[in-house]
């Protein structure tokens, strides 16, 4: 169940995360889900992984090929 969630923040680091999520594909809000879903994750558990990486783990979608990807850099390239 999603609820609203109202915050106070500079306006310049709110402005450069909402840059930061437009470039990596993803909400500003899944952004900062994902970011305190990490932190409280780590609290509960001892993680060997930092709580950036776990947060940017839903960053990349699930269906990603990076062998498609690559090939498709390839195919530009030389075209």
């Amino acid at each position: 169940m999603n609820t609203k969630l109202t915050l106070n923040l500079d306006k310049e680091i709110i402005e450069e995360a909402k840059t930061y999520a437009k470039s990596h594909s993803v909400s500003l809000s899944k952004l900062i889900e994902n970011y305190l879903n990490s932190i409280t994750k780590a609290s509960k558990t001892k993680s060997t992984v930092s709580p950036l990486v776990e947060s940017l783990t839903e960053i990349i979608p699930s269906d990603y090929d990076e062998r498609i990807e690559y090939r498709n850099y390839i195919d530009k390239k030389h075209a």
